[in-house]
C-alpha cells in the first residue's frame, strides 16, 4: 500500500488521523489568507509563525500515524 491509500484507509478508519488532517488544513487556510495580505502587522507576523509550527507539527503526527498503519500492513 502506497501512502495515498494509506492516507485514505486512515481518512476512513482513524477519527483522530482524520482530526489531524483537518485541523491541518484549517492552518493552511489562515496561512493562505495572511499571506494574500500587502502587508502583516507584528502580530499577524507572529500568528503567521505560530501557525507554520502547529502546521508542521500536525504533519508530523499525521506522518508518524501513516508509518505506523504502513508497519501494520506490511506485518499482516
Amino acid at each position: 500500500m502506497g501512502d495515498v491509500e494509506i492516507k485514505d484507509y486512515l481518512l476512513s478508519t482513524d477519527d483522530e488521523f482524520r482530526k489531524l488532517v483537518e485541523q491541518h488544513h484549517s492552518y493552511d487556510e489562515q496561512l493562505d489568507k495572511l499571506t494574500h495580505q500587502p502587508f502583516l502587522s507584528d502580530e499577524e507576523k507572529l500568528l503567521e509563525t505560530v501557525l507554520k509550527k502547529k502546521k508542521l507539527a500536525l504533519k508530523d503526527q499525521m506522518q508518524a500515524r501513516i508509518i505506523r498503519a504502513q508497519a501494520t500492513v506490511r506485518g499482516r
